[in-house]
């Protein structure tokens, strides 16, 4: 069981890890060790998340959010196993802690009158020099 907020907690039943071998330095232990950690929620179908949260959060997933609707985060940044199992766990807390937050509605503000008015004279003084700079005529 991970406990997110007060009202929402994950089982395990929603939660998949696989290990798998880290690329990158490390020597044998890269070689011999299945550090890495792929963790797999299947956030769709859990029942603990509300609709709104979910939303948000396949949002906030972006390329992390599978088409079935599973939330995949991935990690091998330590050489312990348990290390980045903790990592992992983590990342995926503080996900779905951000997906929670509602934000603000945005209520759209019109420009005054006198910022309109002094927008379009600066506007117009401008197309006035750009209109002088042509050529000169003799007549």
């Amino acid at each position: 069981m991970l406990r997110v907020t007060d009202d929402i907690s994950i089982a395990d039943w929603e939660i998949s890890e696989q290990f798998i071998r880290a690329s990158g330095p490390g020597g044998q232990n890269v070689n011999k060790v299945s550090t890495a950690v792929e963790l797999r929620f299947e956030a769709e179908r859990s029942p603990n998340l509300p609709g709104p949260v979910k939303a948000r959060l396949k949002r906030l997933a972006g390329r992390r959010w599978t088409k079935e609707g599973a939330l995949i985060l991935f990690c091998d940044e330590t050489r312990s196993q348990a290390r980045n199992r903790e990592i992992v766990r983590e990342r995926l807390v503080e996900l779905i802690e951000k997906a929670t937050h509602r934000p603000k509605r945005r209520i759209p503000t019109k420009p005054t009158k006198g910022s309109q008015r002094r927008r379009l004279d600066a506007k117009k003084q401008r197309g006035e020099v750009k209109a002088l700079r042509g050529r000169v005529s003799d007549t």
